[in-house]
């Protein structure tokens, strides 16, 4: 099937281009989004007729796709979601869940226009663009964690296996401490009891001795 682009469409065309697509494409996307119409001689010509217009709106507003994309890019929104111990989510997060973050913290973000490439079911950084415009797009970061502090903790450099590992050695630290604390406090007590003159166990006489005359 023949379409006429009104915009450009990545890995498709520029505007004004006449291309061959599949029927599904063209119908469910394409024409649905108004991206393209189909290249009739009445639609080509429809299209040179208004061309320039187009041209003059596509500009306008990839100059203030490029404003925006100025701030977007690069800044990081926190995701709060549940999770395993090891770092894997119940669940995924989506499209919306980036759009609803951006928008949150004072951007203008449709779902439509965010792109994840491989489906986010980690805690951890995540970077995903955004499409403002089919000439501009931005790179902003997803920080998942289970908690505020996490997120943190995640944003300074720390995957959540580091910290993980972090509070296992802390444990250890913890348990070690104690048991040379026992230690400690164990051999106070036998000095103690040798200062005193009191002597061990196997420094006792039996009752059946005698002392020697």
């Amino acid at each position: 099937m023949q379409v006429i682009l009104l915009e450009r469409v990545a890995k498709l065309g520029q505007m004004g281009d006449v291309v061959d697509v599949k029927p599904g494409y063209a119908r469910n996307f394409l024409l649905r989004q108004g991206k393209a119409l189909t290249a009739s001689k009445e639609n080509i010509a429809n299209f040179e007729a208004q061309k320039a217009q187009l041209e003059a709106r596509n500009l306008e507003t990839k100059k203030e796709a490029e404003a925006m994309a100025e701030r977007l890019d690069g800044e990081q929104f926190i995701v709060i979601r549940q999770a395993s111990d090891g770092g894997n989510l119940y669940g995924s997060v989506t499209t919306r869940d980036a759009a609803d973050a951006a928008t949150e913290a004072g951007f203008s973000v449709d779902r439509k226009q965010v792109v994840i490439e491989q489906p986010i079911k980690e805690l951890g950084l995540h970077t995903v663009s955004v499409v403002l415009h089919p000439e501009v797009a931005a790179d902003i970061k997803l920080n998942v964690a289970r908690s505020a502090e996490e997120a943190e903790l995640q944003a300074s450099g720390k995957s959540i296996q580091e910290l993980a590992a972090e509070e296992e050695a802390a444990a250890e630290f913890e348990i070690q401490e104690l048991f040379d604390d026992i230690g400690a406090a164990a051999s106070d007590d036998e000095d103690l009891a040798e200062a005193a003159g009191v002597e061990t166990p196997e420094g006792e006489g039996t009752d059946d001795e005698q002392p020697v005359t």
